[in-house]
């Protein structure tokens, strides 16, 4: 199983996990997730997010899920990545979080398609719809 770890701004990762655990009726394996404050120091969050993603990666590798690309969290996971092993997507919302969790028996290229579609396909306008 693929691990995922989010790196957010302040507690969003957090959130997300409890609400996916919500859903989900119970607390996913292999997630954890970093949450970075304004007057956090990056140079010390990078040893945390590496630290983190040891501890959810099982040999299969990781997926890391960032709110906002171009900021501090992004930049951080910007720096963890190694293609194949570590990657990243930026925009992370419920639905990819849930899409995330129900993919990542599979391989990470098909892990990360359907994560990005369903983050894009769970926004939409309710009145359109």
């Amino acid at each position: 199983m693929i691990g995922i770890l989010l790196v957010t701004h302040f507690g969003l990762g957090e959130t997300l996990i409890q609400c996916a655990c919500h859903v989900l009726n119970k607390r996913p394996a292999q997630i954890q997730q970093l949450g970075v404050a304004a007057q956090d120091d990056p140079l010390d969050a990078l040893p945390l997010a590496r630290d983190l993603i040891q501890l959810v990666d099982n040999g299969r590798g990781v997926l890391v899920l960032t709110d906002l690309y171009g900021a501090t969290p992004s930049n951080i996971v910007l720096k963890l990545l190694d293609p194949g092993r570590i990657e990243g997507i930026t925009g992370v919302n419920l639905p990819m979080l849930l899409r995330a969790l129900t993919y990542r028996d599979k391989d990470m290229e098909t892990l990360i398609a359907r994560s990005v579609a369903g983050g894009r396909d769970g926004i939409l306008n309710m009145l359109k719809h």
